[in-house]
């Protein structure tokens, strides 16, 4: 039985992965007016793969902690660089976030995007199709140049169907930060192959590297990853970049690009360099805690409904970076949850942003109040995301953070407390900013009328919040399929 779905799910992984890239050529085939057609065909293609992983995860080995369905094409065979494919419980994950949040960004931009609608739609297919490679690579430089081509459409979808003027500029921004941070680390990489002969992974992982080697490639791969989580002060681009890009933008740069710096340090840093991740652990904690406290004050002070909620995303995910550099099981799969948990609920906060702005064409917070009144419903969404946001027990948020610091605490105990005063604050500036919007007297000198959720949003929103009870409410259901993966991790690194 074994052997016959062993069959069936071989190269299933290269399979998924061309789903995007044929969607990609029917689109170019139908005529740019054709608009309904267009969208139909880009959001069926779009949600194939999201199926296609959940098969993968229904025939996924939870007792196995190496890869599975790893598959090997020979790319320069005299150079000794090939392209392989491959999951564990790691990535698995991370790839169902993907699929899933990118036919909700195709669905989001269905009735505000017109202009250049071909182009936007085969920017997200070509997205999906780099992230489901950055996620399955197992060489390093195939790793490299997906992790750097995601920039080109995602450079595109904010400067091009960006909201305001500042357009060009916040992409630019996006792009430099993230493209220069990256540049050390393509050196490192190049040496690595000088070193050992080949980029491929799971041979990188049976080399020893000396302490200096190990310090300087650490700290050249920390640079590239750093300026994706965001953590202070590469962090600038972030804010820019949300608030001027389109909605579905907002939602993709939250909900998965933050992720590949956290999974860049859980994948590589981690168990390739693993005595400088111990040496450099206290730079990593200092680092973080000051963008957590420094991010969270940030975000009370900012009168832009995007930038805070950037800003709140800059936070979560260096809380996330407390529990990668725990070292141990608990606070690395409290990590894993949390980046979930953030994909899910930070992109429908800004799915709520978006709404507002359809309707009245502005993300000033002045502008909006006692919503409560005549949208309901929104106002029963939002609260429910502001809550899953700041760790409500019984939504996601609580049980990554809760992992998170249990296992930071094992470490130390003061670094917990710091780290949990982002909880403090996040509360803080969550329940203002809903406190803005939906209570108080509605301002009709500015919004004359206001309109309830439509239908179309409200079935982006409903998987969003079933996922967000799922992860919170039986976590164990993610929880056994990480857990030998993350196991692996933490014995390559003490042994």
């Amino acid at each position: 039985m074994s052997s016959t779905i062993s069959f069936y799910f071989q190269d299933i992984l290269l399979y998924i992965s061309a789903i995007p890239l044929i969607g990609i050529l029917f689109l170019l085939l139908i005529n740019s007016e054709q608009q309904k057609l267009l969208k139909v065909v880009a959001l069926n293609f779009s949600s194939l793969p999201f199926i296609g992983f959940l098969f993968v995860w229904g025939a996924f080995k939870k007792s196995v902690g190496t890869f599975q369905f790893v598959t090997k094409i020979l790319w320069i065979p005299i150079l000794n660089l090939n392209v392989v494919l491959g999951i564990d419980g790691i990535s698995l994950f991370f790839l169902l976030l993907t699929t899933f949040l990118i036919p909700l960004c195709i669905l989001i931009g269905w009735n505000t995007i017109h202009s250049n609608l071909k182009g936007y739609l085969i920017s997200f297919l070509l997205i999906e199709f780099l992230l489901i490679g950055v996620f399955c690579a197992l060489d390093v430089l195939m790793f490299y140049i997906l992790f750097e081509s995601i920039l080109i459409p995602m450079f595109l979808v904010i400067g091009i169907w960006g909201s305001r003027e500042r357009k060009m500029l916040a992409s630019y921004y996006f792009f430099l930060y993230t493209l220069l941070g990256s540049v050390l680390m393509l050196l490192s990489i190049l040496y690595i192959y000088n070193q050992v002969g080949t980029t491929d992974y799971e041979i990188l992982l049976t080399f020893v590297f000396s302490d200096f080697e190990q310090k300087i490639l650490w700290f050249t791969f920390f640079i590239a990853f750093a300026s994706k989580v965001p953590m202070v002060p590469v962090h600038l681009w972030l804010p820019e970049a949300h608030v001027e890009a389109p909605t579905a933008g907002s939602v993709i740069l939250a909900g998965v690009l933050l992720k590949l710096g956290t999974y860049g340090f859980i994948r590589f840093s981690l168990p390739l360099f693993p005595q400088a991740s111990f040496y450099f652990t206290p730079f990593v904690y200092t680092v973080s805690l000051i963008g957590i406290v420094y991010t969270s004050l940030t975000a009370i002070r900012q009168t832009d409904f995007k930038r805070i909620i950037a800003y709140t995303s800059v936070a979560h995910m260096n809380v996330v970076m407390l529990g990668i550099f725990s070292f141990n099981n608990v606070g690395i799969e409290g990590a894993l949850l949390q980046s979930l948990s953030h994909g899910f609920v930070a992109s429908a906060l800004f799915v709520v942003i978006g709404v507002v702005y359809e309707r009245y064409k502005t993300r000033l917070v002045k502008y909006y109040g006692g919503f409560v009144h005549t949208m309901p419903l929104y106002v029963s969404i939002f609260l429910f995301f502001t809550m899953a946001n700041i760790g409500l027990p019984g939504t996601s948020g609580f049980i990554g953070e809760f992992l998170i610091f249990a296992g930071s605490f094992k470490v130390n105990s003061s670094i917990t407390f710091f780290g949990a005063t982002g909880m403090i604050l996040g509360g803080c500036y969550a329940l203002w900013l809903f406190n803005r919007i939906a209570f108080g007297n509605l301002k009709s000198q500015y919004v004359k009328q206001t309109l309830d959720i439509n239908k179309r949003e409200f079935f982006i929103f409903v998987p969003l919040i079933c996922y967000t009870l799922i992860l919170g409410l039986t976590p164990d259901s993610y929880l056994s399929s990480i857990h030998m993966s993350v196991n692996n991790l933490v014995e390559n690194m003490y042994f």
